[in-house]
């Protein structure tokens, strides 16, 4: 119930109409990898997905954010599913690929904001390595770029009321890690993905 509020809340205040240009919803295992912009970017991509793909979908969320207050943490636990990790004080117990892959299950997939934290340019920053461990760990996952559009407007950084806009998420053609290819040109490439789509 508090799923199906919330998705309507994000429908009613911004939209997050999706546009399927490379890829079509599917409940196979993937690894949607977006823009970061906002705080509500997990939420409104959860949102533009289809139900029966929302279900087996998680994102991966800061824990240092998300386990503050009651309310955070029963969304993060109760409504997202998320796999909550540690970005602050990263040790070997606490590493965050080990998280993510004990928390995608064979059958499940992921958000993740290769970022690494959030950004106000239009063009996403540099990724950080975990998307290409990711890739190299689960290979069976599709790796597909979505673009969040708009969304910076609806909620700045800093601010705690949304704005009401119309804003899209656009997910393009899955990318795969191609057979020795680099770290650094897999992100760079994976980046570009995302880029591509605000002109499709």
């Amino acid at each position: 119930m508090t799923a199906q509020l919330l998705v309507g809340l994000v429908r009613l205040l911004c939209g997050a109409y999706p546009r399927w240009r490379g890829c079509a919803p599917d409940p196979r295992p993937r690894i949607y990898f977006a823009n970061h912009t906002s705080n509500l970017d997990a939420l409104v991509l959860w949102s533009a997905l289809p139900p029966s793909v929302r279900k087996l979908t998680r994102p991966v969320a800061a824990q240092d954010y998300w386990s503050k207050g009651p309310v955070r943490r029963y969304l993060a636990n109760r409504v997202f599913n998320a796999i909550l990790i540690e970005r602050k004080k990263v040790t070997v117990r606490d590493n965050p690929l080990d998280a993510i892959l004990n928390g995608m299950t064979e059958n499940s997939s992921i958000i993740i904001f290769p970022e690494g934290g959030r950004f106000l340019n239009p063009e996403p920053a540099p990724f950080k390595p975990g998307l290409y461990h990711l890739a190299k760990k689960r290979p069976d996952a599709e790796l597909v770029p979505v673009l969040i559009d708009n969304l910076t407007r609806v909620l700045p950084k800093g601010e705690v009321l949304p704005v009401p806009l119309l804003c899209s998420v656009t997910f393009g053609a899955p990318v795969q890690l191609a057979d020795g290819e680099s770290k650094p040109d897999f992100l760079v490439r994976a980046r570009q993905a995302v880029c591509d789509l605000r002109y499709r």
